[in-house]
């Protein structure tokens, strides 16, 4: 039986390499973000300025910056920084919102119309420019940016969460519970909450992505951590004026901001795909 399951498995991962290809990435970024020193011995604060500007090469796998330091141990050492606030950022909308939707949805109500016209204000204005709002109310710094992100995300999971949870609380088994005398929140936490969580931890991996994209686009403009803090967004704003001469500063950052998100997504999809079949 055990055979059979790792041919199964074997067979399924080996038709669907973009899936491997995503998996591995992923697990690369948390054991670096986990375990930097794991994948370089390179200190990614101090350089060397006689190795400054130096291009990729098996010293320097990513080359050199300006001040000599190795850009593939700055965007090692860079990925903790850049997944802790992107963690934040998912969860504060995942718990946020999810809350919202909760009570909005399982209330309804007078708080259902006030909760969701809330959530239509934040979902009105483009996320990027609520998290800017918001980070300049708050003040610079990766936490405050995660927060940020977090909160202009928030609505998507407020919807989703209350079209879930009127949809479940019709279902028989809720109305059984009401009607054999369990509370409302025995209710809600036994028998609406958890058949109302998949498709929302569906859209939280998919928010991941698009939450490092974010945290990445403010780290960019400067709202992030101070330099020489090896955040991926300031990497690849160190590099902007040194394109002509050192376009590895900014392509390399660039494109492990880049596989992330679209591994990120794969991963979600695929993650759909199976709570579908379910």
């Amino acid at each position: 039986m055990s055979d059979l399951l790792l041919r199964r498995n074997t067979r399924f991962l080996i038709r669907r390499p973009g899936l491997v290809l995503a998996a591995a990435v992923i697990v690369f970024v948390l054991l670096a973000a986990v375990t930097p020193d794991l994948f370089t011995g390179y200190d990614p604060i101090s350089g060397v300025p006689a190795e400054r500007l130096h291009g990729p090469s098996a010293a320097h796998l990513f080359g050199t910056d300006e001040t000599g330091r190795d850009v593939f141990s700055r965007v090692v050492h860079g990925a903790s920084l850049s997944l802790r606030a992107t963690v934040i950022a998912v969860l504060v909308a995942l718990v946020a919102g999810s809350a919202l939707g909760l009570v909005a949805g399982f209330r309804g109500g007078w708080l259902d119309s006030v909760i969701m016209r809330v959530v239509d204000v934040l979902q009105a204005v483009p996320a990027i420019l609520l998290s800017l709002a918001l980070v300049t109310a708050l003040g610079f710094g990766t936490t405050n940016v995660a927060i940020a992100v977090g909160i202009a995300n928030l609505a998507a999971f407020a919807r989703l969460m209350r079209a879930e949870v009127l949809r479940v609380r019709t279902a028989v088994f809720v109305e059984a519970a009401r009607a054999s005398g369990v509370r409302w929140r025995g209710v809600l936490g036994r028998h609406v909450l958890p058949n109302a969580m998949g498709p929302v931890l569906v859209l939280a991996t998919l928010t991941f992505g698009t939450a490092v994209l974010e945290v990445s686009a403010l780290s960019f403009l400067g709202f992030g951590a101070p330099p020489p803090t090896p955040e991926w967004g300031a990497l690849v704003a160190g590099g902007r004026n040194f394109l002509a001469t050192a376009w590895w500063m900014t392509t390399f950052p660039g494109l492990t901001v880049a596989a992330v998100v679209l591994a990120t997504n794969r991963l979600s999809r695929a993650f759909d795909g199976e709570r579908s079949e379910r």
